[in-house]
């Protein structure tokens, strides 16, 4: 399997990836939240605010900027922590409130938790939010009112969708790369990022493949979707995942703690390697320079199937 992954290129002249960091707690995520629940958060001590500076100070010594997609709830309990964040110069953007996945929620509900979850953001910062990336890549065929309510809502971006087969979320028929998912608005969508193995889409955009597989996986995929394809990656890591100390879940599902602990202690090394290897950029600046290239996704009326809409 490492025999694709060995070639080597320099970066392609232009092109500005896009990072990014979902901005939640070890206790927060979607592997723990049939174990670990809601009315139980305030209750554990937070780890997020040390490990996220441990991401700034990174991001510093590669002098590169990110886009901070972070929970409402996160931020209203570390205030000082989001002015560090937009200090340093990176766009802070929204992640939902408390990590409802989309699906999980109507409209009603879903206008309500980003309409919150942006107030507080801004609050904070004192700067303007316009991106959103749901909670676990929960927009898909089943929430085909949520690019709608994202526009009426004044977004200009979103990073919510995973065009892969998996068994926690995905749209495997949305576009790889962006597109305009409504005829009325300019928003814009980003995939996080997919490459393509034996004639097969596959996860590379961050997370969890990027701490289990080994690295040169990751340098691969970019490098397919840079020079090959000449577009920009969306990648994504989470703080808890530079934390190899953080608590264990002794009680949650053998996949689950499979999942969230795997790799670890090598997440923080492989991360500076990226970092200083490729060219980053904030996400709106991508979804700026991807806009006029974005491929339509009409959809002339938001209740309708998302299914009976794909080109």
């Amino acid at each position: 399997m490492n025999a694709p992954f060995k070639s080597s290129s320099p970066n392609i002249p232009g092109i500005v990836n896009g990072l990014s960091v979902d901005v939640e707690d070890w206790f927060q995520v979607g592997a723990f939240e049939d174990v670990i629940a809601r009315g139980e958060w305030d209750s554990i001590k937070t780890r997020v605010e040390d490990n996220v500076y441990r991401v700034l100070d990174l991001f510093a010594e590669a002098e590169v900027s990110a886009t901070f997609f972070t929970l409402g709830w996160v931020a209203q309990r570390h205030p000082e922590m989001i002015r560090r964040i937009a200090a340093a110069g990176h766009e802070l953007a929204s992640h939902g409130y408390d990590h409802a996945r989309v699906f999980t929620m109507d409209r009603s509900a879903f206008a309500q938790d980003i309409r919150k979850a942006r107030s507080i953001i801004e609050d904070c910062s004192g700067v303007a939010v316009t991106g959103y990336r749901a909670p676990s890549f929960s927009i898909d065929q089943r929430t085909p009112w949520a690019f709608a309510e994202l526009a009426e809502q004044g977004y200009a971006y979103s990073s919510s969708v995973a065009p892969v087969v998996h068994d926690h979320y995905g749209w495997p028929e949305a576009p790889r790369f962006a597109f305009k998912p409504l005829p009325w608005s300019p928003l814009i969508e980003l995939p996080v990022t997919t490459a393509i193995l034996g004639g097969r889409r596959v996860a590379a955009g961050g997370g969890g493949f990027f701490r289990v597989l080994p690295y040169g996986f990751s340098r691969w995929a970019i490098r397919q979707v840079n020079r090959d394809e000449g577009r920009p990656a969306c990648f994504y890591f989470h703080p808890w995942e530079v934390d190899p100390d953080q608590p264990r879940v002794g009680h949650a599902p053998l996949r689950s703690r499979l999942r969230h602990y795997t790799g670890l202690a090598r997440m923080a090394g492989k991360l500076r390697e990226l970092v200083h290897e490729f060219r980053w950029g904030r996400m709106d600046l991508v979804a700026h320079r991807e806009a006029q290239r974005a491929n339509d996704l009409f959809l002339p009326d938001p209740a309708a199937p998302c299914s009976a809409i794909m080109a």
